[in-house]
């Protein structure tokens, strides 16, 4: 608990900062504040999407089944109207290939179907609207208003626009921007590993359990409920940690234009921050969820796979896209998933 707060003081004295540079003015151009614009009128658009057909059809997945390909729109919007440099057009490639791995993940699952409106649904929806206080139906409305449909809308512009800062940019592709795309790699491998290992592990637990075993007596180490093994055997959330490093390597890419006003920061970290931020605050509804299901999943505290095992500061059932959740296996430097303090 100390430690997460550590990380989320630690997160919200960077974001003071880059607020402050917003209230001293920001420095942009004609054409980077049309594509500004431009961006944020889709971002705008896809909120009001929505919230609408998310309230009427009673599916609030709605955003997630966007989460994946707004990002990739966006990144190529960016190295269109930047004239196709060469740092703008290798973070849009970047993106897609996530876009790409996250939607063949979501895809798995049913998320997408003819009637767009239809879909599976993020089972975390369903409990919290069977939770105080949003049972009641215009607190839920104002929640899927302004949380689900504007602010996740919101993040995924900010984490999608840092090449926007780096368009006027002449700087000379450099170390930094091949070390960024190495990271970058880097996490997507690892986030992509993850997922499989994750999605092999359930899939067999789910045939076991199929075929009438109760799941206290399936084989080890599915009887465990939960993936202790390859990856998961090392790291708490090792998909978790790659979503985030992925992104935090996108930022830095505008460091090695020189686009810095206090030393590694720029406005467009706000996006990673924030993404950080809400890996941390989701992670007490991932707990309770798979702790009132009895998945057998230990507590951070109790996670002890093996002696040599590292332990994370915190858990992050992200709440903010289904393939981040262990169930649906997807699903830095680990900054609130990740720490070297071992067992």
């Amino acid at each position: 608990m100390k430690k997460g707060l550590g990380i989320a003081c630690a997160v919200l004295i960077c974001l003071s900062v880059i607020v402050f540079g917003f209230l001293n003015g920001i420095s942009l151009s004609g054409q980077q504040w049309h594509t500004l614009k431009v961006t944020g009128i889709i971002a705008i658009c896809s909120a009001a999407y929505c919230f609408v057909v998310g309230e009427i059809s009673r599916n609030n997945s709605q955003m997630d089944k966007l989460w994946s390909l707004l990002p990739i729109a966006y990144t190529w919007v960016i190295a269109w109207m930047g004239g196709f440099r060469a740092r703008l057009v290798i973070m849009a490639c970047l993106v897609t290939l996530w876009g790409i791995r996250l939607t063949y993940n979501f895809a798995k699952k049913g998320a997408y179907r003819i009637r767009f409106w239809e879909g599976e649904e993020d089972y975390r929806w369903a409990v919290l609207r069977g939770k105080d206080p949003f049972r009641n139906k215009i607190v839920w409305a104002f929640f899927d208003l302004f949380f689900i449909s504007v602010y996740q809308n919101f993040l995924v512009w900010l984490i999608s626009i840092p090449g926007i800062w780096m368009m006027d940019s002449d700087a000379p592709f450099g170390i930094l921007d091949i070390v960024c795309i190495v990271l970058a790699l880097a996490f997507l491998a690892l986030e992509t590993a993850a997922d499989l290992q994750q999605w092999r592990f359930q899939q067999k637990k789910k045939d076991l359990l199929n075929a009438g075993t109760p799941l206290d007596s399936i084989e080890y180490p599915y009887n465990k409920g939960f993936n202790t093994t390859g990856l998961w055997n090392r790291f708490r959330h090792p998909n978790y940690l790659g979503e985030q490093g992925f992104w935090i390597a996108i930022y830095l890419f505008s460091l090695g234009c020189g686009i810095n006003h206090y030393v590694f920061f720029n406005p467009s970290v706000l996006g990673c921050m924030l993404l950080v931020l809400l890996f941390l605050g989701s992670s007490t509804l991932g707990e309770s969820i798979s702790s009132s299901n009895r998945f057998r999943l230990l507590a951070c505290a109790m996670f002890t796979p093996t002696p040599t095992a590292v332990r994370p500061i915190v858990d992050i059932p992200a709440i903010i896209h289904p393939c981040f959740l262990p169930s649906h296996s997807s699903n830095f430097l680990t900054f609130s998933s990740f720490c070297s303090n071992k067992r």
